[in-house]
């Protein structure tokens, strides 16, 4: 436990953490402190200086708070605390003076420039600007940079906070932006005018504190205050990022990171953040009936009434999709299982053990990857898989943890430890003793757990984890997957049993499996989803439904955190929302679900699972190993082969389809030799 250390903030005492800089202790008092180049999450640069303050016993000049830590101040002679002033005179003519400088530059662009209205350089300049300027000379103009599709460039409007730089070079892993030239000269560039090759770039758009870095999609659309902004979760992989989606009308302008430590910090993935588009696409806004093998438009009555007559005596197989809230799935549970069928989530035929969370959900949080000094790897590639959570282990390599992999190499952004790429090379790691008591985290991923020998694979992860004391973390590639787990969403067998002899398939939005057809035609298929991706192609009924920021829902994260998704706007046309078209299905076919709103059935589902009520909090699992078997020798596979395009809503995305298609030509480049 580190001595905290007494020190004076504007005439107050406190008592610190002397490892902490001076801006960060003024905001533990309280006191906000203007910065543009410190960012708590990256490394502290000190070239802004709007962050001055006074220090006394010291000498007669401001002090960056930034760069200076409460143990590198000395008391006064008489031995009593050191001072830190914020608002002195001092400190005032010096931010002013700082402000002068900054905006000597800038370009008058506030009326049209994106960043209005939520810009820190506005607030500032209205905090400590002045009214008029002591400068005549011209302004200097910079060329602007091409980033791609995602982000917009105006360098004329940047300040050189270098936040961007840091943010690419440490977060993202990618050291392609610095700084040039000197002077007025100076400018921030990207090495020969290269793209960023990193799924977080967007995060650079938030970071910029001017309107230098401004989304490119959502450029000239909207103004902050005129958009209805919803605090919700991310569906696009299994980490369930806090996200904030805001809203103009009906439509959704922009998607935003929010803070969360225990999950995604306060970065998203580009996919996450511009991945709006593809709610617009290709919707399915009114019921479809397959007659003749054409879908024709149809009422929701005559809908339901052929759907209930399909499955009335028939062998019914329910398949949940990737993208399904808890509440779905619950129902849909009741509704099949009602009907002697049986239900199954595991589409891509996961051999995750139904009845072992520990198993299936693991033993460690996201957030002990930070403290981890060994991070195992096994068939997975994080940054396509959770590229976020990628980020973090790249944080935690950085602090000086050692990541082992087994599977095939890719650049994950941090040097790895390659302990081969097939199964074998699991088995021998599994093999080892403990070296320490370091912690340590074994990351699985779902391609080393979709093959034939799925459940030996995992029986000797669970072994590596244990030999290792380490944690245990199933890293999912589908939103839904672990709710639907926790609802017992599943059939001994899995999906194969499951659809083995159905006559009628209910499929609640999986795009992600082929339904075959036979000489007969193959099994009738009701589809409940948003968007005419592979399930509605294959559908003899198509039921439309709410995409996840259109109704409210609960999803449990790839951790086992439960968290609520709320509702951002409204389904279009006749689609009404997953759990209520499950519902009045149900009275068609004459055994009516026991609940007539979403309050009433999330009650019903948190009795059956009562911590599923525990929002935000996750659940201990009891560790049960698997009992141990041999793999085969063969080589993992990776669960994502296209990080754009993995569900209906980026398949919709114009603008996913473009990054694909430029990350697959990126690919295709000759490389020179070094």
């Amino acid at each position: 436990m580190t001595d905290l250390r007494k020190i004076i903030i504007d005439d107050e005492e406190y008592e610190v953490d002397p490892r902490l800089t001076l801006i960060q202790a003024c905001e533990q008092a309280g006191i906000e402190i203007p910065r543009f180049c410190y960012h708590e999450r990256l490394s502290i640069a000190g070239n802004c200086r709007m962050c001055l303050v006074e220090v006394q016993p010291g000498p007669p000049k401001p002090a960056a708070s930034c760069a200076m830590q409460v143990k590198d101040m000395r008391p006064f002679p008489d031995g009593s605390p050191p001072q830190v002033s914020t608002r002195s005179p001092m400190v005032r003519k010096a931010r002013e003076g700082v402000m002068e400088f900054l905006l000597i530059n800038h370009p008058l662009d506030c009326p049209i420039c994106d960043q209005g209205g939520e810009c820190d350089l506005q607030d500032q300049a209205m905090a400590y600007g002045v009214d008029f300027s002591r400068y005549r000379e011209p302004k200097r103009a910079v060329e602007d940079l091409d980033l791609g599709p995602l982000v917009e460039t105006h360098m004329t409007r940047c300040i050189s906070c270098t936040r961007c730089v840091r943010f690419t070079t440490e977060v993202a892993g990618q050291s392609v932006m610095g700084q040039t030239g000197r002077g007025e000269d100076a400018e921030i560039t990207t090495y020969l005018g290269e793209l960023i090759d990193s799924n977080l770039q967007g995060n650079i758009i938030d970071l910029c504190p001017v309107g230098a870095l401004v989304s490119k999609p959502y450029a000239f659309t909207a103004r902050p205050w005129e958009l209805t902004k919803t605090e919700t979760v991310d569906v696009m992989d299994a980490l369930g990022s806090s996200i904030r989606v805001d809203t103009k009308g009906r439509e959704v302008m922009r998607i935003l990171p929010r803070n969360h430590d225990g999950t995604n910090e306060e970065w998203i993935s580009d996919k996450t953040r511009f991945v709006y588009d593809g709610l617009k696409r290709q919707r399915l806004d009114r019921p479809y009936i397959r007659e003749g093998g054409k879908l024709r438009p149809a009422g929701w009555g005559e809908a339901l009434g052929a759907a209930a007559e399909a499955m009335r005596g028939r062998k019914i197989a329910g398949l949940i999709g990737d993208l399904a809230p808890a509440e779905a799935a619950f129902a849909l549970k009741q509704l099949v299982e009602g009907q002697g069928g049986c239900v199954e989530c595991r589409t891509d035929g996961a051999r995750l053990p139904a009845d072992n969370r520990s198993a299936y959900v693991g033993t460690a949080a996201v957030e002990d990857i930070d403290t981890a000094r060994e991070v195992f790897l096994i068939g997975t590639n994080p940054r396509d898989e959770a590229a976020v959570l990628n980020a973090r282990i790249r944080k935690a390599w950085l602090a000086g943890a050692t990541v082992h992999r087994v599977g095939p190499q890719t650049d994950l952004t941090y040097d790895v430890v390659e302990a081969g790429e097939g199964r074998e090379a699991l088995v021998r790691l599994a093999k080892e003793t403990r070296h320490d008591d370091s912690p340590a985290v074994v990351i699985v991923g779902q391609g080393a757990l979709t093959e034939a020998d799925g459940t030996a694979v995992l029986s000797q992860a669970m072994k590596l984890a244990e030999a290792r004391g380490a944690g245990l973390l199933i890293l999912h590639t589908a939103a839904s997957r672990v709710g639907a787990m926790d609802v017992g969403a599943t059939t001994e067998g899995g999906v194969t049993a499951a659809m083995d002899g159905a006559q009628v398939v209910y499929n609640l939005g999986a795009d992600e499996i082929e339904i075959a057809r036979d000489d007969d035609g193959g099994p009738f298929v009701i589809y409940q989803g948003s968007h005419g991706d592979r399930g509605a192609h294959r559908a003899d009924i198509i039921l439309p439904a709410a995409a996840w920021t259109e109704e409210p829902g609960l999803f449990v994260n790839t951790e086992g955190r439960p968290q609520l998704a709320l509702r951002t706007g409204f389904p279009p046309g006749d689609a009404k929302e997953n759990w209520a078209i499950l519902r009045a299905l149900s009275a068609e076919i004459g055994a009516t679900l026991p609940f007539d709103s979403i309050a009433q059935l999330r009650h019903a589902l948190t009795e059956a699972h009562p911590h599923l009520g525990e929002i935000d909090e996750i659940a201990e699992n009891t560790w049960q190993r698997l009992p141990l078997e041999t793999p085969a020798r063969a080589a993992f596979r990776y669960a994502v082969s296209d990080f754009y395009l993995t569900n209906p809503v980026a398949r919709c995305s114009e603008l996913m389809a473009e990054l694909s298609a430029r990350t697959r030509a990126r690919a295709q480049r000759p490389v020179a030799a070094e």
